[in-house]
């Protein structure tokens, strides 16, 4: 299989079978919990969309505009950004169908979700350079870099944001949260080293390092930025391993229900996860 870069549209007509990709979110999910990964991904089972996460998508929307029109020599002042985010809005929301508790509450999350991008594009330097990538879909064969074993199914990642750098390409994922503060870094030990194989196989260099840009809902909007270094030998040992674990399971069809404190923010908890462990 070679390596190719592939278009969002493409990513989403290939999501049916689990079989035709492991992606860090399937495998994250299957990490936390393999019963929640199989009604999702497995059984199908969808729920619906909620306004904090229609919220984090709608950042990604505006910033991927930003950064797009960066990209080819373009800056977006905020406000530009802002009024095509207010204007899209509606349109986006009868799309996700989200369900607002009220009007009120629609107009103050809209209003809380444009001040979040206005926040980050504030701190944006002059100097930045232009993006590499942005909302980069890359698909490369899963290959042990330790052993040269061949999994026979790709690694499907999108990537927010490459940026150039002096010490190489900086790998950037964007979050929005209700709180800030220290993030451990092995919550997201998963994604970033995932984002990291991917870029390596689909470019042929090594990253200069990865960065989380949390955008902070608070009253006051804040951006959090947490940087890591480039990914090491150990890194894709546990990655590797983790692979062939979950591999394992959907080979032999199984999916454990594991309770932990992931329970209290899944979508499943209250209907199909009690009906069936119950």
């Amino acid at each position: 299989m070679s390596t190719e870069l592939v278009s969002r549209q493409s990513v989403r007509q290939k999501q049916g079978s689990i079989w035709d990709y492991i992606s860090p979110s399937r495998l994250s999910l299957w990490a936390r919990c393999p019963l929640a990964m199989r009604f999702r991904y497995v059984d199908g089972i969808t729920t619906p969309a909620t306004p904090s996460l229609f919220i984090g998508t709608r950042v990604h929307s505006g910033l991927e505009r930003y950064y797009r029109h960066r990209q080819i020599g373009m800056t977006l002042s905020a406000d530009a950004v802002a009024d095509w985010m207010a204007g899209s809005w509606e349109t986006a929301a009868a799309e996700a169908e989200i369900e607002f508790s009220s009007p009120e509450e629609e107009v103050r999350l809209k209003q809380q979700t444009v001040d979040l991008v206005r926040a980050y594009l504030a701190e944006v330097p002059g100097d930045e350079p232009r993006p590499l990538a942005v909302e980069a879909a890359m698909e490369v064969p899963l290959v042990d870099p330790r052993t040269g074993e061949d999994f026979g199914i790709p690694l499907l990642g999108i990537v927010d944001l490459v940026l150039d750098g002096p010490e190489g390409a900086t790998i950037i994922d964007f979050k929005s949260a209700a709180r800030g503060g220290e993030l451990v870094e092995i919550q997201h030990e998963i994604q970033l080293t995932c984002y990291s194989f991917a870029y390596r196989r689909t470019t042929g260099r090594r990253e200069g390092g990865l960065e989380i840009r949390r955008l902070v809902k608070t009253k006051v909007p804040k951006v959090e930025t947490h940087v890591s270094p480039a990914r090491s030998p150990e890194h894709f040992r546990r990655l590797f391993s983790l692979v062939r674990c979950y591999l394992d399971d959907l080979d032999a069809g199984k999916f454990v229900y594991r309770p932990g404190p992931g329970c209290m923010f899944c979508d499943f908890r209250e209907s199909y996860c009690r009906a069936w462990c119950g």
